[in-house]
């Protein structure tokens, strides 16, 4: 709703800007439509040229020049880094037949001819990167545009805006593939904040601009305004069309926009003729490591670092983060409401799921150290002594007593000092494990959510569920429900998966078998191999694992003993 308002706004101000009387120049030759010899450079600093060169810079690419498909290039029979040259009157023909099947009037001038020769020439290596993410990236595109009535050939506005590139950001502080200012993103629902920002999520993105670059149209009913509103502001665009005398041609308001946005249609025309006729300049894509069929979207049930997932599936970080550019601390956060998603190479996919609730329950041995901290130091007040403070007025402060205090600190007297640190309050002490019932857990020093959800063959989620949890953060001596409200009455359910032993039990398992510790980076493979006359078969089988089962760091692995 709020979009619309502020669009109908918009469309009111254009129609005030559009009833004034037509310049009577309006029908004149325009030599910069028509004239194809005159001067033109693009300068050093233009933004267009600085978001083309920021595909150096992506880490995807690294060795993948060599990719390129050497096979279509005999089509064309030119040799390789040949670099191919036509005159004016074949480009003329050329954007002729373009214009023949597009809403645009592709026209030809030095301006289009110099932005022709940035991407058919001085960048072209930069080129081919683009036509290779024109691959993983422009069936989507279609799709949207499509579903909102615009024009395809409005893909070719990410190349201008970005270059293809989804984290790219601009000197302005637009950001994402299709560029976006934070307030007009946030009009159109892409989500900004400490952890995620939707401005680089292509799919959200592509949706959100569809749906402005329909609404500009709405306003301007010309797509070369509308180009250049998307750029510039409309705002800009009404100035510059007042200016003119209300004419409504982007060559005759051209020189009332800003220079960015003046060579924004040249540009367009430029790439979209580029792209259509690549073969014929000898640019092929430099092929991506994966296309839009290659990648597949999980929806994320619980906070997920993108490190971990890296780390457990043995995929590049970097990858994760060109796929996921959107996650701003390589964190998804979750939302019930809303799930994020984490996109994935299909390859890599089905190993996530088979391995969901030991990738979500993975904790380091130091982020276990820094949860039990963190939940030490949320619990515990310090107060540091004031000159005339008493125990009797600080106990007062914090709401608690005098011989609390006393306990905490040792302190046998009332007698205190500026400067000196007490704790006034302090989590309670752990309660003894017969007092906790069976269908609770103590928890114990060391211990997270995911060691007591495998020991109890349950999930985070339920235990975060059953104890009314917000986060995963637990501290020793806490008592948490491992079993739902419903099966309180049956405590013969609430013990652990390992059933207890007589003496006599014990002493067998013990000669029977020993447990191995997982050690970072071990394999089951690896682990067979150490011990002599184990396979990995007996492996799997004793621990019930299967060949695609991660093995975390601490994680005990039952070895049967040879007693042959």
């Amino acid at each position: 709703m709020t979009r619309k308002l502020l669009f109908s706004a918009a469309l009111l101000l254009g129609i005030f800007f559009y009833v004034q009387p037509f310049a009577l120049h309006a029908t004149e030759t325009d030599p910069e439509k028509e004239d194809p010899t005159e001067g033109f450079t693009i300068a050093p600093d233009d933004p267009i040229v600085a978001m083309l060169d920021s595909l150096a810079g992506l880490s995807i690419f690294k060795n993948l020049d060599a990719r390129r498909d050497t096979t279509q290039r005999r089509s064309q029979d030119f040799p390789p880094g040949f670099v191919p040259s036509y005159s004016d009157s074949v480009y003329k023909e050329r954007l002729a037949q373009i214009d023949a099947y597009t809403p645009f009037d592709m026209v030809y001038n030095s301006s289009v001819k110099a932005f022709i020769d940035l991407y058919a020439s001085r960048r072209r290596d930069l080129t081919e990167r683009m036509l290779g993410l024109a691959e993983l990236y422009f069936p989507y595109f279609e799709e949207q545009l499509d579903r909102h009535d615009v024009p395809l050939e409005m893909k070719y506005l990410a190349v201008i805006e970005s270059a293809l590139n989804p984290s790219a950001r601009s000197r302005m502080g637009a950001t994402g593939i299709w560029q976006f200012m934070y307030h007009t993103g946030r009009i159109y629902g892409l989500e900004v904040n400490s952890y995620v920002d939707h401005r680089n999520d292509v799919k959200r993105s592509t949706i959100a601009a569809a749906e402005h670059l329909r609404d500009l149209y709405e306003i301007y009913g010309d797509w070369w305004l509308v180009l250049s509103a998307y750029n510039a502001g409309p705002g800009n665009v009404n100035r510059a069309v007042r200016r003119a005398g209300g004419v409504k041609d982007f060559w005759r308001i051209r020189h009332f926009l800003p220079r960015e946005t003046q060579n924004y249609v040249p540009a367009f025309i430029a790439v979209t003729y580029v792209m259509e006729h690549a073969e014929d300049h000898n640019l092929y894509p430099v092929p991506p490591l994966y296309t839009h069929y290659d990648v597949d979207t999980i929806h994320v049930r619980q906070e997920l670092g993108l490190r971990t997932v890296s780390k457990l599936l043995d995929i590049p970080l970097d990858h994760l983060r060109f796929l996921n550019p959107s996650y701003r601390q390589n964190i998804i956060p979750y939302n019930r409401n809303n799930p994020y998603v984490l996109r994935l190479p299909k390859e890599y996919a089905g190993k996530f799921l088979a391995n969901e609730e030991e990738i979500y329950n993975y904790r380091t041995p130091e982020e276990l150290r820094q949860e039990e901290l963190a939940a030490q130091l949320a619990e515990t007040t310090v107060h540091v002594v004031q000159r005339g403070d008493v125990l009797g007025s600080i106990a007062r402060r914090y709401g608690t007593s005098v011989r609390e205090i006393q306990r905490l600190n040792n302190m046998r007297g009332t007698l205190i000092r500026p400067g000196q640190r007490l704790i006034v309050r302090a989590p309670a002490p752990p309660p003894t494990p017969s007092a906790a019932g069976p269908n609770m857990h103590v928890v114990r020093s060391g211990e997270s959510l995911g060691v007591i959800a495998s020991r109890y063959r349950i999930t985070v989620n339920n235990i975060m569920e059953w104890n009314n949890l917000r986060s995963s953060i637990i501290q020793p001596g806490q008592q948490l429900i491992i079993r739902p409200p419903e099966t309180a009455g049956a405590p013969e359910q609430a013990e652990p998966e390992t059933p207890s032993l007589t003496a006599d039990d014990s002493q067998d398992e013990e000669s029977r078998y020993f447990y191995h510790i997982v050690e970072q980076g071990d394999t089951i493979w690896d682990i067979a191999n150490k011990y002599e006359g184990v396979t990995i078969d007996e492996i799997q089988n004793l621990n019930n694992l299967s060949a695609k089962t991660i093995l975390l760091p601490g994680q005990q692995i039952k070895i049967a003993i040879d007693k042959d």
